[in-house]
């Protein structure tokens, strides 16, 4: 009978002699691209929209981020119940399960009758939503480390396009044919690219991992409780999305109000002004492959800390609003992209218990942020929500500058 040392050693070689060599196919990085972008839109379907469904569904300016934070609370579970299973099941079966019923998930919105049906769904769509990462591990899994950077770089570039893109299509939905359409049509979108991705993503064994799912689920903990760098980065994910969304999820008011009173494709047309964030991607993805992750990092969190200098004028100026948005968003996915290629790099066996862990502070500060801005909103208005992302900013470049290593 062989050895455990003999087996691992045979594993080993089998993991070695399949070890990627190079980049996966372009066609394939474009398809993870553009169902990653779907899935991680419906998260911020709802931000330009929250106005009307406050009205719709009875619900006042301070309970607004309840829409955005049950999102994100099912977005946290799924990171941690769903994510991790990547490491254990076939990733075809796996990704495609998961953007089915996602699209039942999406359906179930647009017809809620109610608000607690609203916010069940909501929060489904949240879990399910995190099939995006689930496919950026699985990019990462499949290209050799020299290219691994610009692969997540570039399937992270179809995320924030998906982020930006949601503002403006539901935006304009909503004008053309109300709120619900937002959803009938991602619905459609989403049952369209599982097809297509069942027919793409080649057919394999699962990952490495052998572990039940109970001690899954606990190797997730476990690695950030050894490994200091996962935590740094998870907790600098929290503070950078908790200034994302400490804009986004509150911007939608003083553009809706007087002196702006803007429509539904107004207010998600600024999404747009981000799309410098798509551009920071592929940058940074590039960066990280030349070892100038920490470099790339202080960078970003300067700019995230001096834009909400012209965010602070936003109801003065819509130029300031777009100047601010644009450096913000940068910054933002600047920090993002070199995050996930650094604990990635950690442990690429593990790769979606890491990315899964990872994206779960990530979803803690989306959600921290949506919460403590509309709470901020009702209490002091726009200045106490400038207020409140400069200080989530401020704390992320302290915490980068005191934990730095060369």
């Amino acid at each position: 009978m062989p050895s455990d040392c003999s087996t691992t050693s045979g594993r080993t070689a089998r993991n070695t002699a399949l070890a990627p060599t190079g980049p996966p196919p372009a066609r394939l990085v474009l398809l993870f691209a553009v169902a990653c972008g779907s899935a991680v839109a419906n998260v911020y379907f709802a931000q330009p929209l929250l106005v009307t469904l406050g009205e719709r569904f009875s619900l006042g300016s301070g309970l607004l981020g309840t829409l955005v934070t049950v999102t994100q609370a099912g977005y946290a579970a799924g990171l941690f119940l769903l994510v991790p299973l990547g490491d254990l099941a076939d990733r075809r079966r796996l990704i495609t399960l998961q953007l089915g019923l996602l699209a039942a998930a999406l359906l179930a919105v647009a017809l809620a009758p109610a608000t607690a049906v609203l916010l069940a769904a909501l929060a489904l769509v949240g879990v399910l939503a995190v099939v995006a990462q689930t496919m950026v591990a699985a990019a990462a899994h499949i290209a050799a480390p020299a290219y691994r950077g610009r692969v997540v770089g570039a399937v992270t570039s179809g995320v924030i396009t998906g982020i930006l893109l949601a503002r403006t299509v539901a935006g304009i939905l909503a004008d053309l044919a109300g709120w619900r359409s937002v959803y009938l049509l991602s619905a459609a979108v989403t049952a369209t690219l599982a097809v297509l991705l069942r027919r793409a993503l080649p057919a394999g064994p699962p990952p490495a991992a052998r572990l039940p799912y109970r001690r899954l689920l606990a190797s997730t903990v476990a690695l950030f409780a050894r490994d200091r760098l996962l935590r740094v980065r998870g907790a600098l994910a929290l503070l950078v999305f908790a200034a994302f969304s400490t804009l986004w999820s509150s911007v939608v008011q003083p553009l809706s109000s007087p002196p702006w009173s803007l429509s539904h494709t107004a207010i998600g047309a600024f999404g747009l002004a981000g799309a410098a964030g798509a551009l920071a991607a592929g940058i940074a993805g590039r960066w990280n492959d030349r070892g100038l992750a920490q470099r790339t990092t202080g960078t970003a969190l300067v700019l995230l800390a001096l834009s909400w200098l012209p965010l602070a004028f936003t109801r003065q100026s819509l130029w300031a609003l777009a100047a601010g948005t644009v450096l913000l968003d940068f910054a933002v996915q600047a920090v993002h992209v070199t995050n996930q290629t650094l604990v990635h790099a950690v442990r690429p066996d593990a790769g979606s218990r890491i990315i899964g862990g990872y994206m779960i502070f990530y979803s803690a500060g989306s959600a921290l942020g949506a919460t403590g801005s509309s709470l901020a909103y009702a209490a002091a208005g726009w200045p106490g929500v400038s207020a409140l992302g400069a200080a989530f900013s401020c704390a992320a470049l302290l915490l980068w500058a005191t934990t730095r290593t060369p």
